[in-house]
């Protein structure tokens, strides 16, 4: 089994040899502009897959395409000679999607900065829904009583304690003042009264 620093250095050495047969030896009208941008070399030595990028049109790449696969015996005799190794490799040309995804993500920045400059338009021109700060520090009292007509806090309490205190004109009379119903007793006898 091969190690990864031989796979790596045959690798580098095809991607050598392949672009300078494409720019040298391979006299296909078909092919375009090619440009390769990595080979990968299997562990065992085997098998190279060699990526590649075309400029220019959809028409143009595949034409290019085609004309790597017809000189891909050629390529790999070349390969062979000029390695030395005892089983050259059988090469796969794949075209790299590099292009397409520096493409998409072009685009998706481009949206993304859309975006951000519409929302700095947005919040320049927006307004509080309250107050700029709606926080109240330490040693901010608002005195509710002058700003609203509202009662305070104490003046609350106190009104609700006389309306708990008063007792009702109409149900008042002496000696038959009852904390709970539990606490009544009959004054007749020393049994609480029975249930009617």
């Amino acid at each position: 089994m091969a190690d990864a620093p031989r796979a790596r250095r045959l690798a580098e050495r095809i991607q050598q040899i392949v672009a300078r047969m494409l720019d040298t030896r391979i006299k296909d009208p078909r092919l375009g502009f090619v440009t390769v941008t990595d080979v990968r070399v299997t562990g065992d030595l085997q098998n190279a897959t060699v990526f590649y990028t075309v400029l220019g049109s959809d028409e143009e790449r595949a034409a290019s395409a085609a004309a790597l696969a017809s000189a891909k015996g050629l390529i790999r005799s070349e390969v062979g000679k000029q390695t030395g190794i005892r089983l050259t490799p059988t090469l796969e040309f794949v075209p790299d999607a590099v292009p397409e995804t520096a493409a998409s993500l072009e685009e998706a920045l481009r949206e993304a900065a859309a975006r951000d400059a519409r929302l700095a338009e947005m919040a320049a021109s927006a307004s509080y829904a309250g107050e700029a700060d709606p926080y109240r520090r330490p040693g901010e009292e608002e005195d509710l009583d002058e700003e609203s007509g509202d009662l305070d806090v104490g003046e609350l309490e106190d009104a609700l304690g006389d309306a708990v205190e008063a007792p009702d004109a109409a149900t008042d009379r002496p000696g038959d003042a009852v904390t709970s119903p539990g606490d009544a007793v009959d004054r007749t006898g020393d049994e609480p009264p029975a249930a009617r």
